[in-house]
C-alpha cells in the first residue's frame, strides 16, 4: 500500500477497487467537498507508472459507478472499452487505450461538481478532471501533443495575427472558403464544416481606448460599494472577447455604466491560460499567470473588482490558478476578487443598487448554462437577472454544448461534439424562443452552428442591454 502522501493516490489506496470492506459500503460523503492543490511542480506528478496506476484505480471505481455516463464522451469511451474487453473489467483494457478516455475529457469539471459521490474528503479521493489534467500534462511533457494543437491553443497569438487590419479580411474570407477549409483540415485538423469565429481588427481594447476616457477618473464619491462589491470594475477582456466578439465586451461596459458602475479595462493582459491548461502545457499556464497576476492584484489593491465576460476565464482565476499556486497570495487575492458578470449584477441587486427600469421585454429566452459557469457554484444568476425583465420567461438548458473551445472544431471530435450538442438544439427549438444564447460565447456560437437554420445566438448580457434600451 502506498503512503498517504503518494502523489498518485493521496487517499492511500492502490490497485483496482482499493477499498476496505467498511468503506466500500459507504456511498458518498456527508462532509463538505474539498479540492486538493495540483502538485504539478513535483517530479512524481509526471511519473508515467504512477499515473497509470492511479488511472487504473480511478477507472475501475468509475466503471463500478457509471453515474457520469451522460456528461461527456470520456465516460462512454471508458465504459465501452471495459464492456468490450476480454474480462469486462478495467484489467482487460489495453493501457494504451487509456489515452482515448483522456483525449475526450475537456476539463468541464462537471463530473466532480455535480455527479461524483467519491470526491474528497471521501477516502476514495476521486478528482477525475484533475487526474485527466495530470495525464494531459504527462502527454505534453513527453512530446505527445501535435504542432497543430499547440497553434490552436495559442489564442492570443492567433488573435493578434488574424486581427491585423491588412490580414483580418483575408483570414475571415479564407475561413468561409471550402477549398481553403479542406487545406486547413489537412494542416491543423480543423473540420471543414466546423464553425470558426470571425476576427476583428477593431478589437475591444481599441474600441475602449477610443471611447474617450477610462472611468477610473470618476469621482470616488460616485462609487457605491457593498459588502461584496466595490462598485468599480476592471474588465479582463479575454482573447475571445477582444479579438472575436468585441461587441460582447462593449455590451458589458454599457450595462455596467447604466448601473452607475465605474468601468475600465485591465491595463495589460495575456490569455488567461485555460487553452494551455486543457492542452496540458502547464509551464505556459505559469507564464500567463506571471504576466497577468501582478496587474490584476494591483487593481484589487487599488479597490477594483475584476470581471471577465467568458466563464472559462473567470474559472481559471477563481479555481485553477489558486490550486496550481496555493502559496501565492496575489493569486489567491485575484481569485477572491474576480466575478461573473451576472453574479456581480445580482449582488448589486441585493444591495438595492441594480437599475430595474427595463424598457423592453424579452419574451421567451432559451438559455444555455455554460459548464464553466455552473462549476463556480454561484447559482443561476443569469436566469435571475433575465427574469427581472418584465414579461420574460427563461427556459434553462443545463447540458453540455460539446464545443470546449477547440474540441468542437477538430476533425477528430467534430461528429462527437455535434452529437453532444443535439439535445441542446432540440431544447432550443422546442421552446420556440424569441432569443437563445449562452454565458459562454463560444458555446452560443456552436449552438448557432448546430441549429443550422440561419438564426443567431445572443449573449445574455447583450439581451440585458436590449432590455434596457441602451443604444
Amino acid at each position: 500500500m502506498s503512503s498517504t502522501n503518494d502523489i498518485t493516490n493521496q487517499s492511500g489506496f492502490t490497485g483496482a477497487s482499493g477499498a476496505t470492506g467498511a468503506s466500500i459500503a459507504r456511498e458518498g460523503s456527508l462532509e463538505a467537498p474539498t479540492r486538493h492543490p495540483i502538485d504539478w511542480q513535483n517530479p512524481e506528478f509526471y511519473d508515467e507508472n504512477r499515473l497509470f496506476a492511479e488511472l487504473e484505480r480511478v477507472y475501475d471505481l468509475c466503471h463500478g459507478c457509471r453515474r457520469c455516463v451522460s456528461l461527456c464522451n470520456a465516460f462512454p469511451t471508458l465504459f465501452d472499452l471495459v464492456d468490450e474487453s476480454s474480462t469486462m473489467e478495467v484489467d482487460g483494457v489495453d493501457k494504451k487505450d487509456y489515452w482515448n478516455v483522456i483525449d475526450h475529457c475537456y476539463l468541464c469539471d462537471l463530473c466532480y461538481q455535480t455527479k461524483c459521490p467519491y470526491i474528497p474528503p471521501h477516502e476514495w479521493n476521486i478528482d477525475f478532471p484533475h487526474l485527466m489534467l495530470r495525464a494531459k500534462a504527462v502527454k505534453y511533457k513527453n512530446g505527445g501533443v501535435t504542432a497543430s494543437e499547440k497553434i490552436l491553443s495559442s489564442t492570443d497569438a492567433v488573435g493578434k495575427l488574424a486581427g491585423i487590419p491588412v490580414v483580418v479580411h483575408a483570414v475571415n474570407a479564407a475561413n468561409k472558403n471550402k477549398t481553403i477549409r479542406k487545406l486547413l483540415d489537412k494542416a491543423l485538423g480543423v473540420h471543414p464544416d466546423a464553425g470558426i469565429p470571425g476576427y476583428h481588427s477593431d478589437t475591444l481594447r481599441k474600441r475602449f481606448k477610443g471611447d474617450g476616457h477610462q472611468d477610473s477618473d470618476v469621482q470616488s464619491a460616485k462609487v457605491k460599494p457593498t459588502d461584496r462589491t466595490q462598485g468599480q470594475v476592471a474588465i479582463f477582456a479575454t482573447c475571445f472577447g477582444n479579438y472575436n466578439e468585441p461587441d460582447l465586451g462593449e455590451d458589458l461596459v454599457r450595462v455596467l455604466r447604466h448601473n452607475g458602475i465605474s468601468v475600465r479595462l485591465v491595463d495589460q493582459e495575456q490569455c488567461c491560460g485555460m487553452p494551455k491548461l486543457e492542452l496540458g502545457d502547464l509551464e505556459s499556464v505559469a507564464k500567463a499567470k506571471e504576466a497577468n497576476i501582478p496587474h490584476l492584484a494591483k487593481l484589487v489593491d487599488e479597490g477594483w473588482d475584476i470581471m471577465a465576460p467568458v466563464p472559462s476565464c473567470v474559472l481559471m482565476f477563481r479555481q485553477e490558478l489558486p490550486l496550481m499556486f496555493p502559496d501565492d497570495d496575489d493569486v489567491q487575492k485575484v481569485g477572491n476578487a474576480i466575478f461573473d458578470p451576472f453574479e456581480y449584477l445580482m449582488l448589486r441587486h441585493k444591495a438595492g443598487l441594480l437599475n430595474t427600469s427595463f424598457l423592453e421585454s424579452l419574451g421567451t429566452v432559451s438559455y444555455h448554462v455554460a459548464c464553466h459557469q455552473r462549476v463556480q457554484k454561484i447559482g443561476a444568476k443569469t436566469r435571475d437577472v433575465l427574469q427581472l425583465v418584465p414579461d420574460t420567461d427563461v427556459k434553462m438548458i443545463e447540458r453540455c454544448s460539446g464545443h470546449d473551445g477547440t474540441y468542437g472544431v477538430k476533425t477528430r471530435y467534430y461528429d462527437t461534439a455535434m452529437k453532444i450538442v443535439k439535445p441542446v438544439v432540440s431544447r432550443v427549438k422546442q421552446a420556440d424562443a424569441d432569443h437563445y444564447g449562452s454565458d459562454c460565447p463560444m458555446a452560443g456560437r456552436f449552438i448557432e452552428h448546430a441549429m443550422g437554420d440561419g438564426s443567431t445566438t445572443e449573449h445574455p448580457i447583450s439581451l440585458i442591454r436590449k432590455a434596457y434600451g441602451i443604444q
